[in-house]
């Protein structure tokens, strides 16, 4: 028995300095003079979960269950359907795991987040309540269930949500930066934007430029809200294409209030703003810092705070459109593509699926409205998600303008030819919105904070109506709708 209990202290200390080869063999010596020793077929499940070995992980766990159902050896069973996204098994040992100890905290936190990945948000919220009702202190579970307040549309619980695990955790960034997509959601931009300087792109943004011009950065202020009569603005980009489409509305007002505006967007962006800079300098590349002279600076998303907008006055509409195509291109785009009587429409299915995969679109539920008479169907799919057109080219007559799309300049020509856009919430949308362009967004059932609680309108853009899905995960019904909205307008 001696050198059993030393065999165990040896394997047991090579398993927690991670040698878990060595550790193995020493557990299946132990088990080969007593293979029920349960504590050691437990120890060998945690070492293959770890190993990556989830079928060999699975074995030893569940045979050491059988032997002597330890609470403890139930829990890493639990933990191991976790880990391979086995959430329904995980939810059946959880809700067994409360039963025999219904007290416990972190087996109701634990069951929560499986019935939510199981998406079943019911249950999920019940379960967070009660983790809340063992532990009021529970910042994670406050967090969490904001979350699925977003999810009910929501936006007031998720506020209450997000303000109680500040309360508990002041200095947690992220609870402040999901709170502030909270309040703009319900058009509370004065507290919103404020909570919003919270953001990690703009620290990233930051950085970035403070790699390029690290001693304009350091010696040059942040911008808070000085006159800037004789002074010079340096802004840049820190987010998506859509972000900075979206907020090139306020770029007249910025230039009115400075000396001089310089502006660094995307790449992609910069030829289209040079054709709309409002007397702002649109920068391409980035200039040595001994060229470069400017008083403060900030990043573009951080404009609307100090510029002091509401949700009275965030939503600055110009008449014509804030952004507009370059006429030679739109004319080159005419003879080329749309020197036609039909009814033109561009499309979209996809954007960035780094932020969101809920956005992306079925190509195959664009299918019914290709068969609309009197239209013709104009691709706008470039880079990620363009290979999805060769499922359209062989069946359907629809232009893919994807090659002609080397910067916004040459989309923007493109869609002032068209009568309308149907795309996901997608940069395609802000621009087509910003050039006062018809526009049909599918929205999913969670959506953008930026749509607002009520969908029925677009506050940010005149021509763009919104229409979201019934089911989570579930195009169909907002297709239909399209569809018939499109045959209205294509027979009157």
């Amino acid at each position: 028995m001696v050198q059993k209990s030393e065999k165990f202290i040896k394997a047991f200390e090579l398993h927690q300095q991670g040698k878990l080869t060595n550790a193995r063999d020493l557990y299946n010596e132990i088990l080969n003079e007593d293979p029920e020793n349960h504590e050691i077929l437990d120890l060998l499940g945690v070492l293959y979960m770890q190993a990556e070995k989830y079928d060999e992980a699975q074995k030893y766990i569940k045979k050491a269950i059988e032997i002597h159902p330890e609470i403890y050896y139930l829990e890493n069973l639990a933990k191991l359907y976790f880990q391979t996204k086995n959430f329904e098994n995980a939810i059946e040992i959880y809700e067994l795991l409360v039963k025999i100890k219904p007290d416990n905290y972190d087996n109701w936190f634990n069951l929560a987040i499986a019935y939510k990945n199981n998406k079943d948000w019911e249950k999920s919220k019940q379960a967070y309540y009660k983790a809340i009702e063992i532990n009021p202190k529970s910042h994670e579970s406050y967090f969490n269930l904001a979350y699925l307040c977003f999810n009910e549309n929501n936006t007031q619980g998720a506020i209450d949500c997000y303000k109680k695990a500040l309360e508990i955790n002041p200095n947690d960034w992220e609870a402040t930066y999901f709170l502030s997509l909270a309040y703009m959601q319900n058009k509370n931009y004065t507290e919103g934007l404020k909570c919003f300087e919270q953001r990690l792109c703009k620290q990233s943004a930051i950085v970035s430029q403070e790699k390029t011009y690290p001693n304009l950065m350091k010696e040059k202020p942040m911008w808070k809200g000085e006159d800037l009569k004789d002074k010079i603005l340096y802004t840049y980009y820190e987010a998506g294409f859509g972000d900075v489409l979206m907020l090139y509305r306020f770029m007249p007002e910025l230039v009115s209030k400075c000396k001089k505006v310089i502006f660094k967007p995307q790449k992609e962006l910069v030829p289209l703003l040079r054709e709309n800079s409002y007397g702002a300098e649109i920068m391409e590349y980035y200039d040595n810092e001994t060229k470069m002279n400017f008083d403060y600076h900030i990043p573009f998303l951080s404009v609307p705070l100090i510029l002091g907008k509401t949700e009275k006055t965030m939503f600055i509409h110009h008449d014509d459109g804030y952004l507009k195509a370059n006429p030679d291109k739109i004319r080159r785009f005419k003879e080329k593509y749309f020197n036609n009587n039909k009814f033109k429409i561009g499309i979209k299915w996809q954007g960035n699926t780094y932020y969101d995969l809920e956005r992306v679109l079925r190509i195959q539920d664009f299918f019914r409205l290709f068969k609309i008479p009197n239209t013709q169907f104009y691709s706008c799919q470039t880079f990620e998600g363009s290979e999805e057109f060769e499922k359209i080219s062989t069946e359907y007559n629809v232009v893919n303008l994807a090659p002609e799309f080397t910067d916004f300049s040459q989309t923007a020509a493109a869609i002032e030819n068209m009568d309308l856009i149907i795309c996901n919430d997608t940069s395609l949308a802000h621009l087509a919105g910003a050039m006062k362009k018809p526009c049909w967004i599918l929205l999913p059932h969670v959506y953008n904070w930026r749509w607002h609680n009520d969908i029925s309108k677009c506050d940010w853009y005149d021509t763009v109506k919104l229409f979201r899905q019934k089911v989570n995960g579930n195009w169909l019904n907002a297709f239909e709708e399209i569809e018939k909205e499109l045959r209205n307008i294509i027979t009157t």
